[in-house]
């Protein structure tokens, strides 16, 4: 039965919008710690660590995000390993998150100046505690944009796990439409609630650059 789209359907909007915040904060912090691993075995002085870094980022992001959530979802139950689509959607995401996130990491480590790390082995410091201590506090600064400039892209990412089922912003969207055929009202909410997620992400993104300029 047809019937109208009211202000309940935008409240299971917003309901399943948490979903698509959880999965894309889920996906940073996989995808932080696999790609904060990664950049450093990109940049460190043994090239066999710096192959399988790079192999490993260039498989990910050669191939599509898409193809990588169906044989989450898809391939695993055939090889035994059952999953749902919250566990697909959180795994396939991280591991796309980290390759991109190594990059980005990968490319504000090696923008540090390398007087950086020859002063910090003047003073004595190890390995561990120049990149510690002295070019990740730097990095990090450098880092912050296109950081959270690639998180807004996942935050948008997420609709694509509404093709695996599982209920997000995206997927609440088209069952809504299905039910009261007014995609345009049900779609231009939907853009809305996305935009302002976006928008949240880049005001954050702006304070936190602006007190990371201050506290040098």
């Amino acid at each position: 039965m047809i019937r109208e789209f009211s202000p309940a359907d935008v409240v299971y909007m917003l309901a399943a919008a948490r979903w698509t915040v959880a999965l894309a904060l889920f996906a940073m912090v996989g995808g932080g710690l696999i790609g904060m691993l990664v950049a450093v075995l990109r940049i460190v002085a043994f090239r066999p660590a710096n192959w399988v870094a790079r192999a490993y980022i260039n498989l990910i992001q050669g191939t599509p995000l898409l193809g990588q959530l169906f044989v989450f979802f898809f391939g695993l139950p055939l090889l035994g390993i059952q999953v749902g689509a919250w566990e697909a959607a959180a795994l396939s995401l991280s591991i796309y998150a980290s390759a991109f996130f190594a990059e980005i990491w990968r490319g504000s480590l090696q923008s540090v100046s390398p007087r950086q790390w020859e002063a910090g082995a003047a003073l004595g410091l190890t390995y561990v505690q120049r990149l510690t201590h002295v070019v990740l506090p730097q990095a990090v600064r450098i880092a912050v944009p296109p950081t959270v400039g690639f998180l807004m892209q996942l935050v948008k990412d997420t609709s694509l796990t509404a093709l695996i089922g599982f209920i997000e912003l995206t997927r609440a969207s088209q069952i809504i439409s299905a039910a009261t055929f007014a995609p345009l009202p049900v779609y231009g909410t939907a853009a809305a609630i996305y935009f302002v997620i976006c928008f949240s992400l880049s005001r954050l993104s702006q304070r936190l650059e602006k007190r990371s300029h201050a506290a040098r």
